[in-house]
């Protein structure tokens, strides 16, 4: 709303009488005087020929600032009264004069709209302008987001760009007012994206990128784009609805035309990433532009709601989608190298193959990333075992089931690809050894990563149970000649020469056991014990019911080892070390002593 000027009493005093005219003419003359009294003081001939765009004296300094609202408020009432004589007497000679010093007024307040902008460059950072504001913003509603604007100097400094902005509108100098903001704005938008460090490459440059030059750059990318949507371009769209808040076409033509270039040269390098030659190593810097963005999408959507920068809001959509196809294809291709996997050598002692650390690290870093997968993998082609997840999905939940599904399925290539590999081993107890300890170590890296709530764990304890299976079936392979060496029926009562080959025989085959798992190893330490100890059980059952029912302790040297200290014999097995002597073989005459004394 126009303000009406009053001219003062002490300059009524000193006004001649004047001829009688309407109150619309006089109305305008008080306005003329009240202005040409303001363009005396603070603009001066020198001033209104010079090329500088700035002012030696401004009239919106800090100290000044008074004198300039009240300046705008007389421009204002003049265009006011400009508009009244115009209506009631058009040919008024008067016009004229008012028109010329209604043109000088707005070519000093277009220098002031500059200097403003310029001087203020650091105070009206968009960033900063982004940080300080309290948005009550509603982008279908098209409105200035300042509902309370803080008391500050960058708050002053937004009022009187919002004023001066107001004035020159109305006053018909829309074109002049623009062209200075968008000159500023553009300038600081583009200077703050290169000292963010964003480059702008071509596909054709990014095609010949080596990978850590590539990386270098979508780290960048990454670092830029936060803060370009967050602070940047947020600032910019809440400074262009505040100081063109009266019009809201105005501040969309800013905003727009502001912005555009730069925020679509941002979402087009996503998509020149997704195009690059597509290998498994690359997926999760990928993940990481398609996660960005994907965070970023509401804010995207909010500052660039306007029709005219519809095509922003498309070229992040359509990074997303680019990225997701090429997330795709990746993990198929990842997929596809672990089945083609064509390495035949021989893993020492049956341990854990390297293609099982790779592809579980793989699989965990990738399900660190399981809300954004949720939304990018497509579902497997081929069916998963009924089983596979201990017969129930439900504890993983509904949104997770297509990255359940699809990283199930990678694990399930890796294990039927450790599956045909341990047909390699000659040695059939090493081959279940070599599949419970890769099994063994897929699991460990379930439970100790972001894979245990993606799986379930129900899919934990039914692969556990395989492990105890593929460790039953080793230790019946490997330790059953030992144990059935020394087994016979309760009732049956062996002839003492029989009785002493079986020892014999017991010897042989413990010994000849121990050589060939001497260079085999269960890395696990906790597994290690405990298979261990399992095997330390049986074996001194069977030997501790043997001796004491045929009272070897009489038999001398054929009596090598004592039950109970089978256990310690079996110490530096599943070590690796390749140690082919058993330690202590021969046990003293103590500790044949102790162990008839306990038995009986």
């Amino acid at each position: 709303m126009m303000l009406l000027f009053k001219p003062s009493t002490a300059h009524a005093k000193r006004s001649k009488p004047r001829p009688y005219q309407s109150f619309s003419e006089s109305l305008l003359l008080d306005s003329i005087e009240a202005t040409e009294s303001f363009t005396k003081k603070w603009i001066s001939q020198d001033h209104l020929s010079a090329c500088s765009s700035c002012t030696l004296s401004s009239i919106f300094s800090t100290e000044n600032r008074a004198e300039g609202r009240k300046f705008v408020d007389v421009i204002n009432s003049l265009q006011y009264a400009i508009q009244g004589v115009t209506l009631v007497n058009p040919e008024s000679h008067k016009l004229t004069r008012a028109h010329n010093l209604l043109s000088t007024a707005m070519k000093h307040l277009e220098k002031e709209f500059y200097r403003v902008l310029k001087s203020n460059r650091r105070n009206l950072d968009p960033e900063s302008v982004s940080i300080r504001s309290i948005p009550s913003f509603n982008p279908r509603k098209k409105v200035s987001i300042y509902s309370n604007v803080p008391k500050s100097e960058e708050a002053d400094i937004m009022t009187d760009l919002q004023m001066i902005a107001d004035c020159m509108i109305s006053s018909g100098y829309e074109n002049e007012c623009v062209r200075t903001y968008k000159k500023i704005r553009r300038s600081i938008i583009v200077d703050s994206l290169s000292k963010l460090g964003f480059e702008n490459l071509s596909f054709g440059k990014i095609q010949k990128l080596d990978w850590d030059s590539m990386e270098k750059n979508i780290k960048k990318w990454l670092e830029a784009t936060k803060i370009v949507i967050n602070n940047l371009f947020d600032g910019e769209r809440i400074l262009c609805d505040h100081v063109f808040s009266t019009s809201p076409s105005v501040a969309e033509s800013c905003f727009s035309e502001i912005t555009l270039d730069s925020a679509l040269t941002l979402f087009i390098f996503p998509v020149s990433v997704a195009r690059c030659r597509k290998t498994a190593e690359k997926i999760f810097l990928t993940l990481d532009v398609y996660q960005t963005i994907s965070n970023l999408l509401p804010r995207i959507e909010e500052i660039f709601s306007y029709d005219s920068t519809s095509a922003v809001r498309f070229q992040a959509a359509d990074s997303l989608r680019s990225l997701g196809e090429a997330i795709n294809y990746m993990v198929a291709e990842f997929e596809a190298s672990i089945a083609k996997e064509p390495s035949k050598s021989v893993i020492p002692g049956g341990g854990v193959h390297p293609l099982t650390r790779y592809v579980m690290n793989f699989v965990v870093f990738l399900a660190d990333y399981n809300e954004s997968l949720a939304g990018v993998l497509t579902e497997s082609d081929l069916p998963l075992p009924e089983d596979y997840f201990g017969g129930d999905k439900s504890d993983v939940g509904e949104t997770a089931s297509t990255v359940t599904t699809r990283l199930g399925w990678l694990i399930l290539v890796l294990l039927c690809k450790i599956d045909t590999k341990s047909r390699i081993y000659e040695n059939v107890a090493l081959s279940y050894l070599f599949l419970a300890n890769n099994l063994h170590y897929v699991i460990s890296k379930v439970r100790k990563s972001n894979l245990r709530v993606v799986l379930g764990d129900e899919w934990v304890a039914n692969h556990q149970g395989k492990v105890s299976q593929y460790l039953e079936k080793y230790e019946k392979v490997a330790w059953g000649e030992v144990l059935t060496s020394l087994s016979e029926e309760e009732r049956v009562v062996l002839e003492e020469d029989v009785a002493k080959e079986r020892l014999k025989r017991f010897n042989e085959v413990f010994e000849e056991a121990f050589r060939k798992q001497s260079g085999w190893v269960v890395p696990d330490t906790k597994m290690r014990e405990g298979l261990k100890d399992s095997v330390a059980k049986k074996l001194t059952y069977v030997a501790s019911l043997f001796y004491e029912k045929y009272h070897v302790e009489t038999w001398g040297d054929i009596v090598r080892y004592v039950p109970k200290d089978l256990g310690n014999y079996l110490s530096v097995l599943y070590l690796g070390t390749g140690r082919t002597c058993i330690p202590s073989f021969k046990p003293t005459e103590s500790g044949r002593s102790q162990l008839f004394q306990s038995g009986r």
